[in-house]
Formats: structure tokens, sequence, C-alpha cells
């Protein structure tokens, strides 16, 4: 039998314990082949073990595993497949069995349910040939709703990625799980095919909510995508008449009262003394159109993306042409599409750069202190004011290069960030750096996949 490599897989990929549920032997057996069965969905995603399933025997009352070598040879079908499987290197497939439809009923859906919410996407996509129950509930804007909360809430950002931009000699977007970059010796990341993709075409990454990602295509074609399902949406024009030489700004997030993805496109025209014209559009996803909002009077916004957090989208902007000097923190309320001002912590003394940034959600600044440090504040919602989190020192051996873009910090309170187109893992316990090993590239981001639908 089966039943302790069952555990062994499950404990070391679920933790899953909510046993209270079961009622009977049998229904603690059927659950035991039940997530064998989910177990080696997840290898075969996250190993790349190509796993032979045969539909019309999927759902056998024996339970059994098989193993074979590339030359098709059986090596074992029992219980003893688990150290069969760790001593063979050759192994490519893997057949199993597991209970009748009819006996997994006997289940608790919840417990079902449970299980599969601790799938990755991938895994979550082959389960729904599974039958047409399991179709159902994975297609379900319930399930959906479950295994977003479920994958954001995640401490080990178990289905979190890190997207990056290169020019290499195209545009060109790489993906690798969080975990792989900052566990890794060395990291996979292999390209993503992204919606028109063409060899002279221009991507970049305006932002990434709830598993779906914006991208901007040669700067005014915008996409929304989501790379798990691999569906996409091409946003209609939003047409501006302005005068040549004005440029773009977007913005993407998400309206949690509306229920609604939102596009907010920045056009802007500016000469020596400053803004002479700009005109802000919002794109509705459940609309599908865009509308013009009031337009933006709080200086010259920096040429950025919008920066979304609290339900809100916030743009860095300069009162004149001098970016070095006094500089504002401007809010867009995608539910009222009111404006407001985002008041700064207090500095201190001493300055040479900053940028605005995202950090777990929440908006954050990178404040450069004379090349001397750099601190980042993160402004936590609930609290509603400025904490300085890490103070970050500079090395004679980091040139004149400026630390951005904090993309996460780890249970362990390494900083994941980006510098000088390259990964930098920090750690305040020791003030030490290390470096992932990641070719160098334009620009990152992070994203966690999920089965939102476009």
């Amino acid at each position: 039998m089966i039943l302790l490599f069952t555990f062994n897989v499950v404990l070391s990929l679920f933790s899953f314990t909510p046993f209270s549920q079961i009622q009977t032997l049998k229904q603690l057996l059927l659950l035991s082949q039940f997530l064998a069965t989910i177990a080696l969905f997840s290898i075969s995603a996250h190993r790349q073990v190509s796993t032979n399933i045969d539909a019309a025997k999927l759902f056998s009352p024996t339970p059994v595993i098989e193993i074979f070598t590339m030359e098709g040879k059986q090596i074992c079908s029992d219980s003893s497949a688990n150290n069969q499987l760790k001593k063979t290197k050759a192994t490519t497939h893997l057949q199993f069995q597991t209970p009748s439809l009819g006996e997994i009923v006997d289940l608790p859906e919840e417990i079902i349910q449970d299980i599969l919410l601790r799938l990755p996407v991938k895994s979550l996509l082959k389960s729904r040939c599974v039958s047409k129950s399991w179709n159902s509930l994975i297609s379900s804007s319930r399930f959906v709703k479950s295994h977003l909360k479920h994958s954001a809430e995640n401490a080990n950002f178990a289905n979190h990625r890190i997207i990056f931009t290169l020019l290499n000699p195209t545009y060109t977007l790489k993906q690798c799980s969080v975990n792989s970059l900052m566990r890794d010796p060395l990291v996979v990341a292999p390209n993503v095919d992204f919606p028109n993709q063409t060899p002279h075409s221009t991507v970049w990454v305006v932002g990434s909510c709830n598993g779906i990602i914006c991208l901007a295509i040669d700067e005014d074609d915008v996409f929304l995508w989501n790379p798990a399902t691999r569906k996409s949406k091409q946003l209609p024009s939003a047409v501006v008449e302005m005068k040549p030489g004005f440029y773009y700004s977007w913005g993407f997030g998400y309206c949690k009262s509306e229920g609604d993805y939102k596009v907010v496109g920045l056009f802007c025209d500016y000469d020596d003394g400053g803004l002479r014209e700009s005109v802000v559009k919002i794109y509705s996803l459940r609309a599908d159109s865009w509308k013009r909002i009031g337009d933006f009077s709080f200086g010259v916004p920096y040429d950025d993306t919008g920066k979304f957090a609290g339900g809100k989208l916030h743009f860095a902007a300069s009162k004149g042409m001098d970016f070095g000097s006094s500089w504002t923190i401007v809010s867009l309320d995608l539910e009222s599409e009111a404006y407001g001002i985002v008041e700064q912590p207090s500095y201190g003394e001493g300055f040479s750069n900053f940028s605005l940034e995202l950090l777990g959600g929440c908006l954050s600044i990178l404040y450069v202190y004379e090349m001397k440090r750099t601190d980042l504040w993160v402004l936590k919602e609930e609290e509603e004011s400025w904490t300085r989190v890490a103070s970050i020192p500079y090395s004679s051996g980091l040139g004149n290069y400026v630390y951005s873009n904090p993309l996460l910090i780890m249970p362990n309170g390494e900083i994941l960030l980006v510098f000088s187109g390259s990964f930098l893992v920090y750690n305040p316990k020791d003030d030490s750096f290390r470096w992932p090993d990641v070719e160098r590239f334009i620009e990152a981001d992070i994203y966690f996949e999920s089965l939102v639908p476009l």
C-alpha cells in the first residue's frame, strides 16, 4: 500500500491536518489516496516530471503507483516506490490510479476544496480535466477568490514570481519563482511569451494586481495579462488629442467596492516653465471603455508608473522642472476619482535622491542620504503612518548607483531589491549583501499566480 508514502508527500507539501472531519477509516484511506494524486500533480508541475495519466483508469478503486525508467522497465509498484524514486535519477514518468469518483464523494467537500486551494495554478488547470465537478469547483468565482486570498497571504511566497525585462538584443520578459531566486545557487529564469510580442516591440510592466499584469507595448498599446492562465485582453485605444511630444504615465489597480480592474493614463505636455497641459483618462475593465476625469494639477509628474496601494494610485510630482528639489506624492482614488496629497515621513537632514515604490502591497519610499545610506520607508494602510523598516548602507565597491524597487521582505528579514540592473539581497541582521545569479535586466516586478479571469 502507499499510505506511508502518501503522508510523507502530503506533510512535506501542504502540512494539511483537518482530520477532525474524517468520520471513518475508509475515509482516511480515501483521503490518503486522494492526496497522493494531488501530490503527484504537484510533483509533475514543479519538478517537470512527466506524469502519464490514463484518463480511462484514473479513478480505479485500487490504489497503485508504478515507476518506470526511461526504457519503460518497471521498477516497483508498492509502498517502496518512494525510496526507489529517490534513488533512481532515470525516472521520467509516473503512472498512478486513485479512488473511484463514487468513493471520493464520500470525503467531506470542505476537505477536497481545502486541498485544492493549496495547489499552484498550473496544477489546478490540469485538475479541471479530472471531472465535471472539479472543473465546476475550480472555475467558480468563489474558489477563484479563495485561492487568490490563500496565495496572497502565503508567508513563504510559494506562488509569488519575479518578472523582469531584458534587452538582449530585443525586448524579452523572463520570470522565476521567489523561492528559486532567494535560495537556489543557479536561478533558472525561462522566457515568457507575452501578448503582441514581436522582434521590434518594446515592453514595460506597468504593475500587477491579483495575478493580473498590466503591460504597455510600444508605450501606447496596453494589455491586461494573466501569465499563469495565459489569457490576455488588449485595451481599446485611449484617444488623446495633444501636440506631438507629450509623454505617457500609466497606472493599474483594482477597485474593490466595484469589483473592477482599472487603468489610468496620464498624458502630459510641458516646457521649461513646467506643465502646460494634462489629460487624464481612466479605463474600466467591466465597462471596457475609457473616460476622461479631472486634469492633473499638482506640478510635473515623474516619468514613472503609478503605484497602487490602498485602493489608490500614487504618482510622484515636482512643483517645477527641478526634479531634485521638493516633490509631492499625489494619490488618485479609483472609486471616487478624487485626487489627494499624501503626507511624507520626516526624513531628517541630507538628501541626494529618492524613488516612490511598492513593498508588499504598501506604498514605500527609498530615500538616499548622500550615497552613505538609503532608508526604506513603508506606509502601512492600517497604521496610516510611515515606518522606517531598514537603513541600507553603501559600500565603496558599489559605485555611484542607487538602490531601487524593493520587491519583498522574506520571513527571515532579508530584503530583495534591485541595484543597477541586478537583484540584490540585503540582510539587516549583519549588514551583509549577496547577489542572486541572474542575467542583468532593465526592470523587475513581483506578482503572484492566480486564476482571475479576463
